[in-house]
């Protein structure tokens, strides 16, 4: 369900910052390093925040994040006003949020304005190159040394949440800058009525698309699958690169820029057609725009035999209030299970999730208290508490501690699909990509286009934006 839309910020008077910590926080123009090895063709441009946090403000401050309007949005302010107040009480965390379709424009209207009211933004991995070559966010790569323990995380967290470029998918470079620090993993978990096809989830897509098949046609009312279909955020593109993924395809060549024969090799194909003539006639009628919400509330209404959603927009369905499968969360468990995606011919699976990235037009007294909180918030401690508040943390202690694989049925399934992750184009260009995606992908499943055509126009479409920049690297797949 969505959550009513809150905007705005609380203005704060009488902030009181140290001349010392004014100077700490001039912007200076740094150059990230590259993460591919890459000639950087648009240089990578950001001020620099100091090794050290300067001194906090003892005046009231309230420090302001931007999100999309979803739970782990409400989750964090009213876990970060509970814990971190023990510590900085003078601090109210405040988190605006805007509908999912509108969060991208949200920050970047005001990037580009140069005038944020918002003091740390939570940035999809894929919009960092963006915010990097605009110099919209700062470079914390010494405040990370001095101040993160980095070997607590898996290398890939780290680099998907805040390095830029990004290098190869599952390595980070340690000489590349970084942007950023994790604030939620994700990825996709398939939701299965257990009471209808047994409690063994289907282990290969080919087999998951046998049993939703036959799950629908032993089941009328009730459609074999549920996902996303829509040509907003990244819904329909990222459908369809996880297909790709698990067929073998590639979104691109990241190192020669390449999409056009990539994306639309015999693999990417396949994945098409898989997802196009064989999950799509699955789905219910009317689902050609059905994003996060649609598909939970299918899934809690009975109307799915397999669904795929994020793991952090999952907790609702197991909410007797929400759910026609039980009037307990012991009921509901009975019906429902959760598990990793089937593999085919790999075993990728999307990555989620979001990091945090300091405002490069805060307030030097906000982005001070921001350096903090992130300090704060990836201790391991914090870590686990937040992961029993119902967040996906990213530490691997945390990751393994019972508090996270305790909290939800679906936390151990995130655990397990790290290792599997892939993302998509880290580059500046990347909300062009994804729109060319989506509204294609889109077309193909509502039947404007052939399958074949549409990916054939997503791949001479995105070959034409990279073309016509001059940036070189990025990376990520």
């Amino acid at each position: 369900m969505r959550y009513p839309q809150r905007m705005g910020r609380i203005s704060v008077s009488g902030r009181k910052v140290l001349l010392a910590t004014a100077a700490m926080l001039l912007v200076t123009t740094t150059v990230a390093a590259c993460g591919d090895g890459q000639d950087d063709g648009a240089k990578a441009s950001a001020p620099k925040a100091p090794a050290a946090i300067p001194e906090l403000t003892k005046d009231p401050l309230t420090l302001s994040f931007i999100w999309f309007d979803w739970p782990p949005a409400h989750a964090l302010e009213a876990f970060a006003n509970a814990e971190y107040k023990k510590e900085r009480p003078n601090a109210t965390i405040k988190v605006n949020t805007v509908p999912n379709a509108n969060w991208h424009d949200a920050m970047f209207t005001q990037f580009a304005a140069r005038k944020t009211d918002f003091d740390i933004a939570i940035l999809d991995s894929q919009h960092i190159g963006e915010a990097v070559t605009n110099g919209n966010i700062l470079d914390i790569t010494d405040f990370v040394k001095n101040n993160i323990d980095v070997k607590a995380y898996n290398p890939y967290l780290l680099a998907a949440y805040g390095q830029f470029p990004q290098a190869e998918t599952g390595k980070r470079d340690e000489n590349a800058s970084l942007y950023g620090l994790p604030l939620l993993g994700d990825t996709w978990t398939m939701i299965y009525r257990k009471d209808l096809i047994g409690d063994k989830p289907p282990q290969t897509w080919d087999q998951m698309i046998s049993v939703a098949e036959r799950c629908q046609a032993d089941n009328p009312g009730v459609s074999g699958l549920a996902f996303h279909q829509a040509n907003g955020s990244d819904a329909a593109a990222v459908t369809y690169n996880t297909v790709n993924g698990v067929y073998g395809g590639n979104l691109w060549d990241a190192k020669t820029r390449k999409i056009e024969g990539v994306l639309n090799d015999a693999a990417g194909q396949e994945a098409m057609d898989v997802l196009v003539n064989k999950m799509k006639p699955l789905t219910a009628k009317g689902s050609g725009n059905w994003f996060i919400d649609e598909v939970n509330a299918a899934v809690a209404q009975g109307k799915a035999c397999i669904a795929f959603n994020w793991i952090a927009a999952s907790g609702g369905l197991l909410d007797p209030k929400q759910s026609t499968l039980g009037t307990t969360r012991e009921q509901i468990l009975d019906k429902l299970g959760f598990a990793t995606l089937p593999s085919q011919k790999t075993n990728l699976v999307p990555l989620g999730g979001m990091g945090m990235h300091v405002s490069a037009y805060s307030s030097t007294a906000n982005q001070a208290e921001a350096l903090n909180f992130m300090k704060w918030f990836e201790r391991a401690d914090i870590q686990k508490k937040w992961a029993a508040a119902g967040g996906v943390p990213s530490r691997t202690d945390a990751l393994e501690s019972p508090e996270f694989l305790n909290a939800g049925p679906f936390n151990q399934v995130y655990t397990d699909s790290v290792p599997r992750m892939r993302d998509m184009w880290n580059v500046p260009e990347y909300a062009r990509l994804v729109d060319i995606e989506n509204t294609n992908v889109n077309a193909a499943l509502n039947g404007a286009k052939k399958p074949k055509d549409a990916l054939d126009d997503i791949a001479k479409e995105q070959q034409g934006v990279l073309d016509s920049s001059s940036r070189k690297g990025g990376g990520g797949l």
